[in-house]
């Protein structure tokens, strides 16, 4: 009996690159926001023009907080070649003008085709209070956690092309105020995402050294699909539910 015990792998043995992966792509499968029921509102034409447009206007808040977390990232980092290779997000965000605008400028494109002022849109002034403190929740995340387990909380980018086929297909089908023009930068991500997950995912299955760091990595993954679940939430307790806060975009209802 005792001898069995011991032949026995402990709980603790580190996971194979194979099982670890598996690890983390089962987060995406359980928890991702594609099944979260504002998403499924969205992308299947249930919403008024109002309720996309504090959607999108929500969503900046995000879109701005992405260049700030990789720039918070890559001040920790003293290997050049990473550094190199993260800073390519700060500019598919910011971009480098005047060849490349960046998703914040393909952002605010679409915004401004849903009848946004831009101005407002950039102040987040109306966005919902849940939002803010989601974004900055993983702008903070990002900059104190060890390298490791930052770069895994950018592995939502393994499931976000299916989300984004589905958001251009649903959007184009579904609403008449939507045009392909201003779904610039979904289409962008179709190719982006997949390059940045592929790098992050083998970052992390060579730097995390123990079962407890992999175990922590898959945290960092849930920890992101949890901020990208609280947006949504919030935007269906406020524009679904009906209760919007005190100073935040109120849609146009005529």
């Amino acid at each position: 009996m005792s001898d069995r015990r011991l032949a026995t792998a402990p709980v603790s043995s580190l996971w194979s690159p194979d099982e670890f992966e598996a690890a983390i792509r089962a987060v995406g499968a359980e928890r991702y926001h594609d099944k979260h029921t504002f998403h499924k509102l969205l992308h299947g034409g249930k919403l008024s023009k109002g309720q996309v447009q504090a959607w999108a206007l929500n969503r900046y808040c995000y879109q701005e907080a992405v260049p700030r977390k990789d720039a918070a990232f890559i001040s920790r980092v003293h290997d050049r070649e990473l550094r190199r290779e993260w800073l390519h997000r700060v500019h598919d965000h910011d971009g480098l003008p005047p060849e490349e605008l960046g998703g914040i400028e393909r952002w605010l494109v679409l915004t401004d085709g849903l009848g946004l002022q831009r101005e407002y849109v950039t102040s987040m002034a109306g966005a919902l209070p849940a939002t803010r403190f989601a974004v900055e929740a993983y702008v903070h995340f990002v900059r104190e956690q060890p390298l490791t387990i930052a770069v895994a909380s950018s592995l939502t980018e393994l499931f976000a092309p299916s989300i984004h086929r589905e958001r251009i297909a649903g959007m184009l089908e579904n609403y008449d105020f939507i045009s392909d023009d201003v779904l610039a930068y979904f289409k962008r991500r179709l190719t982006q995402a997949p390059r940045d997950a592929t790098f992050a995912l083998e970052y992390v299955k060579q730097n995390a050294k123990t079962r407890d760091e992999q175990e922590a990595c898959v945290d960092a993954v849930r920890f992101k699909c949890n901020v990208l679940w609280a947006q949504l939430d919030a935007l269906e307790h406020a524009y679904v539910e009906g209760n919007i806060p005190p100073g935040a975009f109120v849609p146009d209802v005529k």
